[in-house]
């Protein structure tokens, strides 16, 4: 079964993390979230936010960088591919999604932490940082889609297909095209096109993008990492409209990559970006 077939590939990939890994089911009002949890309990924590369909294994090339001195939580999103299951509330609004954010942090006992969110990761991280700043120590921003400018109409179009019966060859096929020249780990390209056959369509939930009167009101050190090759979006116009924005933000394009090449391919230059932006 292609369920079966998933299941096997997500472990197989999070079995090669090099590092230690405990793998938590947090128990919330809308069902048991999966956390891999890596690092030294004293450190300071960092929740690790993936792309939509990517999982939490998305983040096998970091890792171990970012685990040396701190404590990781890399979350599976609840409703979305993975390990989380929605089985109590539903989780239908951005509120419900805060909310369930909360009792992540809570259940570890940490009052706040280092937020680090790609693409639809990014999109939460930054609603919940401008939702309760004292939950969010720091934000780091991965290519971030809907949260600066708007996506790539060509790339909506490629997505359209994948959006109405999401398919494994439909989500390798759209990879692959935004990818083109720089490749993605082939162990995570097997999750993520076996979850889109798995699970089907997801109804996330996403956040609105920030009005710039919004993110003039953010108050968290921010950093944001642009792939300078994403066919996402314009990576240029998302720098630019950062500065505008939120001028004290740092904002870091790393050239030779794409969109859904992070934070695999380059994870050298991610890691210092977001060990910098960590402290």
């Amino acid at each position: 079964m292609i369920a079966d077939d998933f299941f096997h590939a997500y472990d197989a990939l999070l079995d090669a993390w090099p590092v230690e890994v405990t793998a938590v089911d947090v128990p919330t009002p809308f069902g048991s979230t999966r956390v891999n949890v890596c690092g030294p309990e004293s450190g300071e924590p960092i929740l690790l936010l993936p792309g939509g369909g990517a999982t939490s294994t998305v983040w096998v090339n970091n890792i171990e960088a970012l685990s040396r001195r701190h404590r990781v939580y890399a979350v599976d999103v609840m409703g979305d591919v993975g390990r989380s299951v929605n089985e109590g509330a539903p989780l239908r609004t951005v509120d419900a999604l805060f909310g369930w954010l909360d009792e992540i942090l809570d259940h570890f006992g940490s009052a706040s932490a280092t937020v680090v969110g790609h693409s639809y990761g990014a999109m939460i991280a930054l609603a919940y940082a401008l939702h309760d700043a004292h939950r969010v120590d720091g934000l780091v921003l991965l290519d971030p889609t809907s949260c600066f400018a708007g996506m790539s109409p060509r790339y909506l179009l490629r997505a359209v297909p994948l959006l109405i019966q999401p398919t494994e060859k439909r989500q390798r096929s759209l990879i692959d095209w935004e990818a083109a020249g720089v490749g993605v780990d082939e162990r995570w390209l097997d999750v993520t096109t076996l979850g889109a056959a798995t699970f089907g369509r997801t109804g996330l939930v996403v956040p609105r993008r920030p009005s710039a009167r919004a993110l003039e009101g953010l108050t968290v050190d921010t950093t944001v990492i642009l792939a300078g090759g994403s066919r996402a979006h314009d990576a240029g116009r998302v720098g630019e409209n950062v500065r505008r924005t939120v001028p004290a933000a740092t904002v870091t394009t790393i050239h030779g990559t794409t969109h859904h090449a992070l934070p695999m391919v380059a994870s050298t230059a991610v890691d210092a970006a977001i060990l910098r932006a960590v402290g």
